[in-house]
C-alpha cells in the first residue's frame, strides 16, 4: 500500500508573499533613515526643553558668593516668569513675575547679549535704599539673610539711594555685595530682559585651586536647591 501523499496547503495566488528584506546599500539607506529620524527628534526635544522648560548656565564670577561659586553650573526654570519666544525673549504666555529674594537670570541691560545672575531686592514702585549695608524698602529695613559683606576696606556701594524702582522693572543685587556689579551701578532690570529663575545646581567644579583632579568636584554642592 502506497503511503498517502501529504496534502499541501492551498495558496491564494493573489495573497502577498513574505516581505523581502532590504540588503546591501538599500539596507544601509533604511537604517540610516531610521537613525536620522531618531537623532532629529532627540535634537528637537532637546531644543524645545532648552528654549521653554529648563536651561543650563555657567557661573563665571564671584558676584553671587556664597550662593554660587565660580565653576558652578545651574539649571534655570525658563517658565517661572512666562513662556518666552527663544528668538526675541518676548512673553508668549505669562505665568507671574519675580518675588523679592528670587535668584534670576536676565539679559544685562547694557549688553543684552550677555546673561547676568542676581537676586531680586526691589520690586516695581518700591523705594530702595542702602545704609551701611542695611537694606530699606519703603523706609523699612528688611531681612537680608543672603547678603555677604567681607571687604576689609570702606566700600561706597554699601550706601545707595534712595531711588524708586520704575514700573515693570526690578532692582537686582549680587549676594557678594562688596564685589558685585549690579543695579547700584547700572540701574533696574526691565521685565522684558528676564530669562528665568535659578532652580538647582547640577555641577560644581573648582578650576582655580591646586587640588588634585578628583577633589576639584564639589560633591557637597551637587543638586542643591537655590534659595
Amino acid at each position: 500500500m502506497k503511503p498517502k501523499d501529504k496534502k499541501q496547503p492551498s495558496r491564494n495566488p493573489g495573497a502577498p508573499g513574505p516581505a523581502a528584506k532590504a540588503t546591501g546599500l538599500a539596507a544601509w539607506k533604511v537604517q540610516g533613515w531610521e537613525y536620522g529620524k531618531a537623532i532629529f527628534l532627540a535634537l528637537l526635544l532637546a531644543l524645545t526643553i532648552r528654549s521653554f522648560v529648563v536651561q543650563a548656565f555657567h557661573i563665571p564670577s564671584s558676584s553671587m558668593v556664597p550662593t554660587f561659586l565660580e565653576g558652578d553650573r545651574v539649571l534655570v526654570s525658563k517658565f517661572s516668569y512666562g513662556i518666552r519666544n527663544p528668538l526675541t525673549n518676548g512673553v508668549l504666555f505669562g505665568s507671574g513675575l519675580p518675588s523679592r529674594g528670587d535668584v534670576v537670570i536676565f539679559k544685562y541691560p547694557k549688553d543684552p547679549g550677555t546673561d547676568f545672575v542676581k537676586r531680586v531686592i526691589g520690586l516695581p514702585g518700591e523705594k530702595v535704599q542702602l545704609v551701611n549695608g542695611r537694606i530699606f524698602i519703603d523706609d523699612r529695613e528688611i531681612d537680608d539673610p543672603h547678603g555677604h559683606y567681607d571687604s576689609p576696606y570702606p566700600v561706597s556701594s554699601r550706601n545707595f539711594g534712595p531711588i524708586v524702582v520704575p514700573a515693570n522693572q526690578f532692582f537686582m543685587m549680587g549676594d557678594n555685595r562688596d564685589y558685585s556689579n549690579d543695579s547700584r551701578s547700572w540701574g533696574s532690570v526691565d521685565a522684558s530682559l528676564l530669562r528665568g529663575k535659578a532652580w538647582r545646581l547640577y555641577w560644581s567644579w573648582d578650576s582655580s585651586s591646586g587640588l588634585p583632579f578628583p577633589k576639584r568636584l564639589r560633591t557637597g554642592r551637587l543638586w542643591l536647591r537655590i534659595e
